[in-house]
């Protein structure tokens, strides 16, 4: 045995061995232990999903112990005497006591609280960066749906567990989705009633609301989570952009133990720091806000942040209806329901589909772009931002009124407003950004790196010296892959036919957006795509996912 084996106790072996003997599964394990996983800091953002989910239902499971999901009502005699001898709701007492009464429940209760808003926090920030990178791109399509389909599923369990303890803050938010449903057109009443079990309030919708909480979306989403993860590992992770870094390899560390021991370690960081805010920063006092009567509203009534896009659309909208064969459509509700979350997540489900029929890349992705690189891309996402930005903000504009003393529909039409010209203000701005940082690569690829030391030459001129890049940062600088110009409409090939996806009014249009993405700012001549030999002591992998692209001439990898 060489001094570098690792050395594995009897115990450990002789298990693992009878496993195998059954199972045959030590070639399977083999291989899941020496995966090699590039190592980058924002590559840990998913984990903290991951975590976060993982924490969700720990806490979930022990909530769930003492929760009783019943809308029944009962006279409260517990341990918070302000609300001694109210008639409350069983699902109201049994959360009031969960946070006076059981032994350590309220710590418990903010935990899962605050990991709920922290999972969805990580879900969008790692959203961002895989659309920022282009790591959507073939062949991971399938596994950028899978996480818009998280999200979505993310913000209805949100939306159905802070509603479970019927207090008047999650019964305001109840009635507005109620309100949300009628809207809907033709069949919005019979939805909103067969889910109600009758008029609102009534007492069927918080055992409903409770299984579909604590059952039917949590499986949904451990099934998706899995399903990213599995194709995350079959298809490899993408990297950042490297000088060991190429489309054929992986660089980085082994799944065990380095990944493992990490993975570990970073649990238990996102543990503590949710379990130190839940300790010192209140969230959710639903015993302030009391039990919910249809009757009483309060002022300042917010979501938690993933839900206040819908909240601020509504507020923005106009009060229009229409009679549509002789229903009343109330456009003022269905509009603000269907069209901000329409644009975001169907525009973000069509991007990688769009963004291949626009630029003709039919290529497997395994390196990341620099957001500067894809100047469309990235004005459309900060755009998008903006959009979700002056919505969410919009949620909350009594609060905003009041606290800056400015009218309350002064407010709203300032958003009126702002949800127009921000977005396409910061399209435009973000896309001149992006131009100009590749102008600045293209001047260090030329000219290397300023020093800030000026020198006078013996004619009197005067020059700043500069350094030339090193191969790291060349390698990094030098990743930019431009996106070749489709053929124009109605302009013939070498054979005097003219290409059939360049007629029509598809043809135009995909020749607009072709012409969109191509501009960017040339690479100066003479310079290698900075991918040289491995160095280091990362671990490198290659094999089976070394084939690139579509096997149609012009898509090769060079």
């Amino acid at each position: 045995m060489s001094e570098d084996a690792v050395k594995i106790p009897k115990a450990v072996s002789g298990f693992g061995g009878w496993v195998d003997d059954r199972f045959h599964a030590a070639r399977g394990v083999r291989v899941l232990l020496r995966k090699v996983f590039p190592d980058h800091w924002s590559f840990m953002l998913g984990e903290i999903a991951l975590w976060s989910f993982v924490i969700l239902l720990l806490t979930g499971t022990y909530l769930s112990l003492f929760f009783v999901p019943s809308a029944a009502p009962v006279v409260y005699h517990g341990s918070y005497s302000k609300l001694d001898g109210i008639t409350v709701s069983q699902a109201y007492q049994s959360t009031l006591n969960i946070s006076f009464d059981v032994r350590g429940g309220l710590l418990i209760r903010q935990i899962h609280h605050w990991a709920a808003d922290l999972f969805m926090v990580a879900i969008v920030v790692h959203m961002l960066r895989v659309f920022f990178t282009g790591a959507y791109r073939k062949p991971r399509e399938v596994n950028w749906l899978i996480g818009i389909t998280l999200f979505v599923l993310g913000m209805v369990e949100g939306l159905f567990g802070y509603s479970l303890p019927d207090d008047q803050l999650s019964g305001a938010g109840l009635r507005i989705f109620e309100g949300v449903l009628q809207g809907i057109p033709i069949v919005g009443t019979y939805v909103a009633f067969f889910l109600f079990g009758g008029p609102f309030p009534g007492t069927a919708i918080i055992p409903r609301m409770y299984i579909i909480h604590v059952l039917l979306i949590p499986g949904l989403i451990l099934g998706l989570v899995t399903a990213h993860l599995f194709f995350m590992f079959h298809q490899k992770h993408t990297q950042m952009p490297a000088k060991a870094n190429t489309e054929r390899n992986v660089v980085g560390q082994p799944f065990w133990p380095y990944f493992v021991l990490k993975g570990q370690a970073w649990f238990f960081f996102i543990f503590g720091a949710i379990a130190a805010l839940s300790t010192f920063a209140q969230i959710n006092p639903v015993w302030l806000y009391g039990p919910y009567t249809p009757l009483a509203i309060s002022s300042a009534s917010q979501p938690d942040w993933y839900m206040g896009i819908l909240e601020g659309s509504l507020r923005i909208m106009p009060a229009w209806e229409i009679n549509f064969l002789g229903h009343t459509v109330t456009l003022s509700v269905f509009i603000p329901f269907l069209l901000p979350l329409g644009i975001i997540f169907t525009g973000a489900a069509l991007w990688p589909f769009f963004e291949r029929w626009a630029t003709g890349d039919k290529r497997e992705h395994h390196i990341n772009d620099r957001p500067r690189n894809a100047p469309v891309r990235t004005g459309t996402g900060v755009a998008a931002v903006c959009f979700y930005g002056v919505l969410w903000a919009e949620g909350a504009n009594d609060v905003i009124a009041d606290k800056l003393d400015i009218a309350l529909y002064t407010v709203t039409w300032i958003a009126r407003v702002a949800v127009f010209v921000v977005p396409i203000g910061a399209y435009f701005v973000t896309k001149r950004i992006c131009l100009g940082l590749q102008r600045k690569d293209a001047e260090l690829l030329t000219h290397g790196v300023e020093l800030g030391i000026i020198r006078q030459l013996p004619s009197g001129e005067f020059i700043e010296d500069a350094r030339p890049l090193t191969e790291e940062e060349r390698a990094v600088v030098d990743s930019k892959k431009e996106v070749a110009a489709l053929p124009a409409a109605g302009v013939p090939d070498e054979n005097g036919v003219p290409a059939p996806d360049t007629s029509g009014v598809m043809g135009w249009a995909r020749g607009v957006a072709n012409r969109a993405f191509t501009e960017t700012v040339a690479v100066p001549d003479g310079h290698g795509n900075g991918h040289g030999a491995v160095e280091g002591h990362g671990a490198v992998e290659g094999g089976e996912h070394a084939a690139v692209g579509s096997g149609e001439p012009g898509d090769e990898e060079h």
